[in-house]
């Protein structure tokens, strides 16, 4: 979450908006007056038609001290929107908010307003830590199910789903539609409060709630931020839709959203992609569709829409590359087939594209138990790679962490070239540790401790081990004791301590290679197919893509589409290149459809 002002963004923005006038989608985007929904394919430019349409509205609609709020999907979303505002002149400041669902429920409903909306918080509640979830759905099992059992592999995904479906807990349809497990949501939802606690779903189901309830509290959102934007709509789920429908078409907030249908790959974490499609089709919304994919090559585009099996008129600009498709069905076991990856399959790529770097390189898998298996295989071979999924030492998604590979990287030279700047890592931190340092006094003493631990630490040979627990002892402790929010971020903290730690299998970590500088950082990509979206490669090899991995064995027709969405999203990642890898007897549905597709 941030705010950011104008700061002489004018003349930056409305050259940046020249770029836009000669893409008819994105100049109708920057030019719309009301409600206005933009479809938006891959690599069609939507982050900066977002952001420049942002500036404009801040500038031109939105008048001091008023602002707008921007909702994200994650916090990596929220990281590179405020990078390209201030590109734009936006610095940090008070006019716009910027981050995920949860960041606003929390930090602009719950927290201002929660006893005076009659939440039942009490005015110390924690956000509970995953620990704490544990412990309460634990205690809820026991009440409803069977005591003693562990619920947390059966139980735990169906519960998280029901509560993000059903999101009134008085409706027959919350109560029928499984008996069982509403009355495990009723339980687990009272442990939590019992120990004045809230997780992250009750974030935005108290905020929907309140605002439900309340108009002066719904007019009270409209009178700081008249006008609501959300980047991936299609992933944010029905809360956030529902608060949609209830501030920009009851309350008069004005509505810029953005999202793809076809991108929607996160129905399993409440992800409805109908309810974009449903938004877009109002008569009192204006639909933009960008067309032109910038990013991949010409015959990549086209071969995405084989991909996905629906044909959606995406082009390439007239001077893109062509791009190429390449299809590898292999035998033997998936180590024999990493094994042709490394030895033969990306050996000839770089044979044929002379500047390309591993850097420049991603392999996309459906489950993170391949990136084991090509883990393994470039290590055999002295690779070095960077994973992107549950196997990851450490969620890139973490605000903090981010933040603290920005500070890393000014202890490896960022320093000398002013990249980042010590400034934009102090706003970053006030922001994020706002709740922990709410006077001058308290911001200036963290300032003044952040600099001098950092300035003593410029080397990025030191163990990141060291480097981290000396901030963690010396500066974050105190700030992490300090707030309620930040339960989570201090145990992902801990974890990536413990894993540095001597002994363990990355004790010998550096600095240096946390943060990405120096030798050896010249990195393979390993990521899942879900981790790989937003991102972009001059090459990319689907590894794994065979029937029971994408889709899974037995699909049911939602899964079977979604499945389609998350090889497509794969595809469209390439900018080059993409090499589709599957076991010759065994290729998925998909991989042979599109093959057969591009042969005739």
């Amino acid at each position: 979450m941030s705010s950011l002002p104008i700061v002489s963004s004018r003349g930056l923005y409305l050259r940046a908006a020249e770029e836009l006038r000669s893409n008819e989608g994105q100049w109708a985007a920057y030019e719309s007056k009301g409600h206005c929904v933009v479809i938006a394919g891959p690599g069609s430019g939507k982050t900066k038609t977002l952001t420049i349409k942002l500036a404009r509205i801040l500038s031109e609609d939105v008048h001091e001290p008023r602002g707008v709020a921007c909702i994200t999907y994650n916090n990596e979303c929220a990281r590179e929107l405020e990078q390209r505002l201030q590109a734009l002149g936006i610095e940090p400041g008070e006019r716009v908010f910027i981050g995920t669902v949860h960041s606003f429920s929390l930090t602009q409903i719950i927290l201002p307003y929660a006893k005076v909306a009659g939440m039942g918080l009490p005015d110390d509640f924690q956000v509970a830590s995953n620990n704490e979830q544990r412990g309460a759905l634990e205690r809820a099992y026991d009440r409803v199910i069977a005591r003693g059992d562990d619920p947390h592999t059966r139980w735990r995904g169906p519960l998280d789903r029901y509560r993000r479906r059903y999101l009134d807990r008085t409706s027959p349809e919350f109560l029928e539609t499984d008996p069982v497990l509403a009355e495990l949501v009723h339980a687990y939802e009272e442990e939590l409060r019992a120990a004045g606690l809230i997780d992250f779903d009750d974030m935005t189901l108290l905020s929907l709630r309140a605002l439900r309830e309340h108009e002066w509290l719904r007019e009270a959102i409209k009178a700081k931020y008249p006008v609501l934007i959300v980047d991936e709509y299609q992933d944010l789920g029905r809360a956030l839709h529902q608060m949609v429908m209830g501030l920009c078409f009851s309350t008069g907030i004005r509505l810029f959203a953005v999202g793809d249908v076809d991108q929607s790959i996160y129905g399993f974490t409440g992800a409805a992609p109908v309810l974009l499609k449903r938004l877009s089709e109002r008569d009192d919304v204006e639909t933009v569709r960008l067309r032109l994919n910038y990013r991949c090559g010409s015959e990549i585009v086209r071969a995405s829409q084989f991909a996905l099996g629906e044909e959606r008129g995406y082009e390439a600009p007239e001077n893109a590359a062509e791009g190429t498709v390449y299809f590898h069905p292999l035998q033997g076991s998936y180590e024999t087939q990493a094994a042709y990856v490394f030895d033969t399959l990306l050996p000839d790529a770089m044979a044929r594209l002379p500047d390309l770097q591993y850097g420049d390189v991603a392999i996309l898998y459906p489950a993170a138990w391949l990136g084991n298996i090509l883990a393994d295989a470039a290590a055999d071979r002295g690779l070095a790679t960077i994973r992107a999924d549950n196997q990851a030492i450490y969620p890139r998604s973490s605000r903090l962490m981010r933040w603290l590979e920005q500070c890393g990287t000014w202890c490896c030279e960022g320093w000398k070239s002013g990249e980042p700047r010590f400034s934009r890592l102090i706003g970053e931190a006030y922001r994020m540790f706002s709740e922990a340092l709410p006077t001058d006094s308290d911001r200036i003493e963290f300032q003044r401790k952040l600099l001098r631990i950092m300035w003593e630490r410029r080397d990025s040979t030191i163990s990141l081990n060291d480097w981290l627990s000396t901030l963690r002892q010396e500066l974050l402790r105190d700030v992490f004791s300090r707030s309620r929010t930040l339960v989570d971020e201090s145990e992902k903290l801990d974890d990536l301590v413990s894993k540095t730690s001597p002994g363990e299998q990355h004790e010998e970590m550096t600095l240096g290679q946390f943060c990405g500088h120096g030798e050896g950082n010249n990195r393979i990509n390993l990521t899942t197919l879900h981790s790989s979206k937003g991102r972009e490669f001059r090459v990319v090899v689907m590894f794994g893509m065979d029937e029971g991995g994408i889709p899974r064995r037995n699909p049911s027709e939602r899964d079977l589409r979604e499945a389609r969405r998350l090889f497509y999203v794969g595809f469209t990642r390439a900018e080059e290149e993409v090499h589709v890898v599957c076991t010759k007897n065994k290729p998925s549905r998909f991989v042979v459809e599109l093959a057969g597709r591009l042969e005739q």
